[in-house]
């Protein structure tokens, strides 16, 4: 009888226990520890101040006149220049000026770029002035006939 009680002794030993896993460490949760940084930065554009300052006269040449890229999206040769984006060729990007995206950027880019100057007004260090409306419209587009 002691090989029948010593068997039914082992069996509980081994059986596992019920409840939580105790594995602590898998290599894989290094990429679900900032998952939401990776989702917010994912698709970023630039800020409207920096839209701003391309679309001043001697910056918004460059952007629009640029060489051919192969990395870019249609060889750089399409760039919304209120949206900071590419396209791949001229009709898309027409399509694109008709689209609700690009008129609210428009809408958007219509208040005056937030400064250091409105900043220290609303800490209390100067009185309130309304921040101006700057005049934006779609910009030209130059057709090739090739």
């Amino acid at each position: 009888m002691t090989n029948v009680s010593q068997l039914a002794i082992n069996q509980t030993a081994t059986r596992p226990i019920m409840g939580k896993s105790k594995q602590v460490g898998n290599h894989k949760s290094d990429k679900k520890k900032n998952i939401s940084k990776t989702w917010k930065t994912k698709r970023r554009r630039k800020d409207l101040d920096q839209i701003h300052a391309d679309m001043q006269p001697a910056n918004a040449a460059k952007l629009l006149t640029q060489a051919v890229d192969y990395d870019v999206t249609g060889c750089a040769q399409n760039y919304c220049l209120h949206c900071a984006r590419y396209f791949v060729d001229l009709k898309t990007l027409k399509e694109h000026f008709k689209t609700k995206v690009h008129k609210k950027r428009l809408k958007q880019l219509r208040e005056e770029p937030y400064t250091q100057e409105e900043a220290e007004r609303a800490a209390g260090m100067g009185s309130y002035v309304a921040p101006r409306k700057v005049e934006v419209h779609t910009q030209q587009v130059e057709e090739d006939m090739d």
